[in-house]
C-alpha cells in the first residue's frame, strides 16, 4: 500500500502556491489561465505516484500571449529545469536529428519513470491532414500519439545486454584458461575489473538505473552482471517505457478557432473588442479547429484539458507599458544615477504605435525600445554634460515633439511615431471616401439591429487608406443573415448615394465577397430558400451536389438585397450624411458620439458591451401560449 507523507505533501503544496503567485506577478492578463493550470497539475506535483497515465494539458491562443513563456516560468519556479524538455515536432524532420519522441526523451535521460515536464510547442505544424482533409504521409515522431494514449512507449529495439554478458564471460573463460596453464601474469592479484564509461552509459539506460554515471564506474563487472541477470529474471527490461508520471504540455496557435487572428496587422481595432471575441472561444471551437489538422482518433488523445488564452485588454497593454517604462527608469538610474520622469503622454505615444492586439506583447516591447530608449540615449549624454540629475520627458501631440527638461534647460525633438505617420499619410479625400463607406455600414447596422457599432473608424494605420465598422456577435437566423448581407452591401451603396454612381470606389470588394458567402450559405447550407432544400456544401465525392443549380437563385437574391439596401439608405440619407461628415472630421467615433448623432435623427440604437450576443428572446417566446407561426411570421 502506498504511504503518503503528509508533511511532504503540505510542503509541496506551499511550493505550488508560491509558484502560482510568482507567475501572476510576472504575467499580465492571464490570471485565470494560471489558476486553471496550477489546479490541473496539482495531483502530478503533489502525488505523482498515484497517476496511471500522464497529465496532458493543452494551451491554445494567438501569438504573443505568453503560452511558451508561461511553461518556462512554471518550470523555473517548480525547480524542474533538469527534468524539462522543449520539443517542436516536424513532419519533415528539418528541426531535429531524431525521428521519434522516444529517442528525444532518451537523450534527455527521461526514461527512468520519474516525474518530468515535456512541452510540445507549435503543435499546429505537426498536422497530419492537409487543408482538403487528406492524410499526409508521415514517418517521423509517430510515437507521439502512443505517448498521449497511456504514457507508455514501446521499445522498438532490444537493449544489447547480451553483448556485455558475452564479453564478460569470454574474459572470465580466457582468464581461467590462462590460470590453468600457470601463466605468471595471472598469478598476480590485479583486483576486480570495473566497467568502462561507455558501458556505464549504455547500461544505465538499458536498466533504467537511478544512479549517476560517475557512481556506476565504481561497480565491478561481476556486480553489473548480477544486476543484469536480476533484471532479465524480472523481465522489467522488456516492458514499455513508463511515462505515466510525465506532465505533458501541448501548445499551439489555432487560427481556425481564433478568426480574428487573421487581422494581425491591425493596430486600430480596440483591444477590448478582440478580447471579448476571444473569450467566446470554447472547447468545441478548439476541437473543431484541431479536426482540420488531425485525424479524429488523434484529436481524442489531446484529452479534454484545453486552456484557451484570450487576447490582452487595453488595461493589460497599459499595465505592460507602465512596467516597461518603470524598468527603463530603474535601469537608467542604476547605470547613470540620473532619474528619468515621464508622464502619461509618453505612455499614450507607446500605446498608439506599439499595440497590435492580435500580435500580443512582442511589438509593444519593441516600441518601448524604439520610442523611449532610443530617444533617451541622446538625452543622457546632454544630462551628463550639464550635470543634471533628472530628465523630465513629455510628448506634445499637437506639435508632434518630444519635450525634455534637464534642470533649467528645455530641449525639443520633432518626433512622429511610426504608426502615427502612416495614419497621417491618409489624404483628406481618401478619408472622406472611407468615412462615407463606413457610415453606410453603420447606419444600416443600427437601423436593422438596433445596436451602436462597437467601433467606427475611417483613419487607420495602413499603406492603403481604409477603415472598419466593428459589429457585435450576431446569432445566425434567416432574418439576421439577410440583414447582415445588407450591412455588407451598404458601404458601396452609401458611396453611390453620396458621391454618384460613377465615383463609387472599389473598396466594396471584400464586403461583397462576405455578402455573397452569406447568401450562398443561406441557400446551399441552411436551406432557408424554399426552392432549394438539399444541402449543397457536402464535399465528399459520392455526396457532392451540383452547386451551379443554386447560382442563379443566389444572384437574384443579391440583386434584390442591393435594391432593398439602396431604399433603406435613401430613407436615412440625412443620418448617413451627418455621420459621414462627423467620421471624416474625427477619423474615429466613440460609441457615445455615434449614439448622439443617431438620436438626433430619431434612430433608436443601444450601446452594448463587447461581449454582447445579439439573439432573439427565444426563452420568453417559448413560455408563451402555443401559437402556430406560419412562414409569414
Amino acid at each position: 500500500m502506498l504511504q503518503l507523507d503528509k508533511t511532504h505533501i503540505q510542503a509541496r503544496k506551499a511550493e505550488l502556491e508560491a509558484a502560482k503567485q510568482a507567475l501572476k506577478q510576472h504575467f499580465v492578463g492571464i490570471d485565470k489561465i494560471i489558476d486553471e493550470l496550477m489546479d490541473c497539475i496539482q495531483v502530478w506535483y503533489l502525488m505523482p505516484e498515484l497517476l496511471k497515465r500522464p497529465v496532458i494539458i493543452n494551451l491554445w491562443g494567438m501569438t504573443g500571449v505568453g503560452k511558451t513563456d508561461l511553461v518556462r516560468q512554471l518550470v523555473k519556479h517548480l525547480h524542474f529545469q533538469d527534468r524539462f524538455a522543449e520539443i517542436e515536432l516536424s513532419n519533415t524532420g528539418q528541426t531535429s536529428w531524431s525521428s521519434s519522441v522516444s529517442a528525444v526523451l532518451d537523450d534527455y535521460g527521461f526514461h527512468n519513470g520519474k516525474p518530468c515536464i515535456v512541452l510540445f510547442d507549435e503543435i499546429q505544424r505537426f498536422n497530419t491532414i492537409d487543408s482538403k482533409g487528406e492524410a499526409l504521409p508521415q514517418t517521423k515522431f509517430m510515437d507521439f500519439w502512443e505517448l498521449l494514449s497511456d504514457g507508455h512507449l514501446s521499445k522498438k529495439q532490444k537493449d544489447d545486454l547480451d553483448s556485455f554478458l558475452y564479453e564478460y564471460y569470454q574474459r572470465e573463460r580466457n582468464a581461467q584458461r590462462r590460470r590453468s596453464k600457470g601463466d605468471k601474469d595471472d598469478e598476480e592479484d590485479v583486483g576486480p575489473a570495473y566497467i568502462s564509461t561507455w558501458d556505464a552509459i549504455n547500461l544505465k539506460k538499458a536498466l533504467n538505473l537511478d544512479m549517476d554515471v560517475g557512481d556506476m564506474l565504481d561497480i565491478t563487472e561481476e556486480e553489473m552482471v548480477n544486476m543484469i541477470l536480476a533484471a532479465k529474471r524480472k523481465k522489467v527490461i522488456y516492458e514499455p517505457i513508463n511515462h505515466t508520471q510525465t506532465l505533458i504540455l501541448i501548445s499551439g496557435n489555432l487560427d481556425d478557432a481564433f478568426q480574428m487572428a487573421h487581422q494581425a496587422a491591425e493596430a486600430d481595432v480596440d483591444a477590448d473588442i478582440f478580447h471579448a471575441f476571444t473569450t467566446k472561444v470554447t472547447l468545441m471551437d478548439i476541437k473543431d479547429a484541431l479536426l482540420r489538422k488531425f485525424r479524429p482518433e488523434q484529436v481524442a488523445r489531446f484529452g479534454n484539458i484545453h486552456l484557451v488564452y484570450p487576447s490582452l485588454r487595453k488595461q493589460d497593454f497599459n499595465t505592460l507599458i507602465t512596467r516597461e517604462v518603470n524598468r527603463v527608469q530603474t535601469d537608467t538610474e542604476q547605470r547613470t544615477g540620473i532619474r528619468l520622469v515621464t508622464d502619461a503622454s509618453i505612455n499614450r505615444l507607446i500605446y498608439r504605435n506599439g499595440v497590435f492586439p492580435v500580435q500580443g506583447v512582442r511589438p509593444l516591447f519593441s516600441s518601448v525600445t524604439d520610442i523611449l530608449e532610443v530617444n533617451l540615449s541622446r538625452l543622457l549624454l546632454q544630462a551628463l554634460t550639464d550635470d543634471a540629475d533628472e530628465i523630465h520627458l513629455h510628448y506634445d501631440e499637437a506639435q508632434q515633439k518630444i519635450m525634455a527638461r534637464l534642470g533649467d534647460a528645455t530641449l525639443e525633438y520633432p518626433y512622429v511615431g511610426r504608426i502615427d505617420k502612416i495614419r497621417q499619410d491618409n489624404t483628406l479625400a481618401a478619408v472622406a471616401n472611407i468615412s462615407a463607406h463606413e457610415a453606410g455600414h453603420a447606419v444600416v447596422y443600427m437601423v436593422l439591429f438596433g445596436l451602436i457599432p462597437l467601433q467606427l473608424q475611417s483613419k487607420v494605420a495602413s499603406s492603403y487608406a481604409s477603415g472598419f465598422t466593428f459589429p457585435h456577435q450576431l446569432h445566425r437566423t434567416r432574418r439576421s443573415l439577410l440583414d447582415m448581407i445588407k450591412v455588407y452591401l451598404a458601404g458601396g451603396v452609401a458611396e453611390e448615394l453620396l458621391f454618384g454612381y460613377q465615383e463609387a470606389s472599389t473598396g466594396r470588394e471584400n464586403d461583397r465577397e462576405r455578402a455573397t458567402e452569406l447568401a450562398m450559405d443561406y441557400v446551399r447550407r441552411y436551406g432557408f430558400d424554399d426552392e432549394f432544400q438539399a444541402t449543397y456544401t457536402i464535399e465528399d465525392y459520392p455526396h457532392r451536389m451540383n452547386t451551379t443549380v443554386t447560382d442563379m437563385d443566389v444572384e437574384k437574391m443579391m440583386m434584390r438585397l442591393v435594391s432593398e439596401t439602396k431604399e433603406l439608405l435613401g430613407q436615412y440619407a440625412h443620418f448617413l450624411h451627418a455621420l459621414s461628415n462627423a467620421l471624416a472630421d474625427a477619423g474615429k467615433l466613440e460609441t457615445q458620439d455615434v449614439a448622439a448623432i443617431a438620436q438626433q435623427h430619431e434612430v433608436q440604437a443601444e450601446i452594448k458591451p463587447e461581449g454582447h450576443l445579439h439573439i432573439a428572446d427565444y426563452d420568453v417566446q417559448l413560455r408563451k401560449p402555443l401559437v402556430w407561426r406560419g412562414r409569414s411570421s
